[in-house]
């Protein structure tokens, strides 16, 4: 039984501080590049909205290649662009415009009914996506970026962290008290 519990009681310890790891990452790498997070050379991005189901879902999170050489996108990828009022989306190119050596895509989410009212120009392209998507993880990270959520994602998993050493430090306290009662018992005999 002690074994099933300090293998169980290793797990959880291991799954937060992972999980304290993990967020503290998402959340520095956030704030310190004052955009999304960056692993491995890919942008992490969360799905705000559904125009791209089933591709990728509402709330998960896609990563995407930035665009850093200017790359040329053909019809058919999945691109990650700037409007003009800087709002980021992630839209399927539906063609490609070259207008006096400016290159334009059309794009279209795979769930709208049509596609989008202005092409995109290549310097407004953010990136290519990966296909990478993880489901419901854009929604932690969301609240995670936020003031509130930066702080209890941190917080909370710091106070279960001290209880468990507490709780560590309580139970081999007690094992080292009933080691001396037994020596004492057995000296006394």
């Amino acid at each position: 039984m002690k074994l099933i519990w300090k293998i169980i009681s290793n797990a959880i310890s291991f799954v937060l501080f992972a999980l304290m790891v993990f967020l503290a990452f998402v959340v520095i790498s956030s704030k310190a590049s004052g955009g999304d997070p960056t692993v491995m050379g890919y942008q992490f991005k969360s799905v705000l909205s559904g125009s791209m189901e089933p591709t990728f879902l509402t709330g998960s999170i896609i990563a995407i290649e930035p665009n850093k050489d200017g790359s040329k996108y053909q019809k058919g990828d999945v691109i990650t662009f700037k409007e003009k009022d800087q709002k980021i989306i992630t839209h399927r190119i539906t063609g490609v415009k070259d207008t006096n050596g400016k290159v334009m895509y059309e794009t279209k989410g795979d769930n709208n009914n049509g596609p989008d009212l202005e092409p995109v120009l290549a310097e407004n392209v953010v990136g290519k996506y990966a296909d990478i998507t993880v489901p419901y993880v854009g929604y932690l990270l969301n609240y995670a970026n936020s003031k509130a959520g930066a702080a209890l994602l941190l917080i909370i998993p710091g106070v279960f962290l001290l209880g468990y050493s507490a709780i560590s430090i309580f139970g081999a306290i007690r094992s080292i008290d009933g080691e001396k009662k037994d020596k004492k018992v057995e000296q006394s005999v």
